[in-house]
């Protein structure tokens, strides 16, 4: 990866630069059988897509707190990166009531009710589907989403040494991210090429890191998994071995 990279948005383009076409995220919720494999290149269509939405209908500016109440999926792996592109803060789990805008899974509505923003809702539905009917006061996601742009620019240039994702009580710039997230990365042992499957909750930095950001940072690829307490251990070592997972965190 390029060493210049200093935000999560710069770990994303060098990995687009570099091989568009190599999986990047695939995840399985295993309460639902859903499977989803996402290229580099998908996935950074994706996050394109949702930072225009962020920038453009939701008036999003770089320094606004957006609280995420999301649970590990590959849609919130999406709004983590979109939030980085425009320079919004991602506040994981935070406090709906201190956000400009709230990103709501169909579990956390209520709380996210708090915001007096913007209110983006997921209904987290195989293969991005939409609500049956959008839940009052909320924009529905993948109703807002498939129209906008595949390609994203910023109308203010991301500031590295800005606040970029709140976790767990700890606040970190994006420098400060893809600093971890490299450390991570060579603690671990990750190297282009390696497959993470993670179980982790995306509510601490470590189920970030391992379930997105060192692998981004290293050249890696994930293999996030919802649920993985449903899967058998037969069922787990069969997706190891079918994934070419290298790395295990559960």
């Amino acid at each position: 990866m390029n060493a210049n990279d200093r935000t999560p948005a710069d770990l994303l383009r060098s990995a687009l630069a570099s091989d568009p076409g190599r999986p990047l995220l695939t995840f399985y919720d295993d309460a639902t059988g859903e499977r989803v494999e996402l290229s580099v290149a998908t996935f950074a269509n994706w996050v394109a897509k949702t930072a225009n939405l962020l920038q453009g209908d939701l008036a999003a500016e770089p320094g606004d707190r957006a609280v995420l109440l999301l649970p590990a999926h590959w849609q919130t792996a999406v709004w983590l990166l979109a939030c980085s592109s425009v320079g919004v803060v991602a506040d994981v789990g935070g406090d709906a009531a201190s956000a400009d805008l709230v990103v709501s899974g169909p579990d956390s509505l209520e709380a996210a009710r708090g915001c007096s923003g913007e209110r983006v809702a997921l209904a987290l539905r195989p293969l991005g589907g939409r609500f049956p009917q959008a839940p009052s006061g909320f924009a529905d996601y993948a109703v807002e989403v498939p129209s906008q742009g595949d390609r994203f620019a910023p109308f203010v240039p991301v500031d590295p040494d800005g606040p970029a994702l709140a976790v767990g009580g700890e606040e970190l710039t994006g420098a400060g991210l893809v600093e971890r997230a490299r450390e991570d990365a060579a603690r671990l042992g990750v190297t282009p090429g390696s497959r993470i499957l993670s179980g982790l909750s995306y509510d601490t930095w470590e189920g970030l890191s391992t379930g997105l950001y060192a692998a981004l940072a290293a050249g890696g690829s994930v293999v996030l998994c919802r649920h993985l307490d449903r899967l058998a251990d037969e069922g787990l070592r069969k997706r190891v071995s079918d994934e070419r997972v290298t790395l295990t965190a559960r």
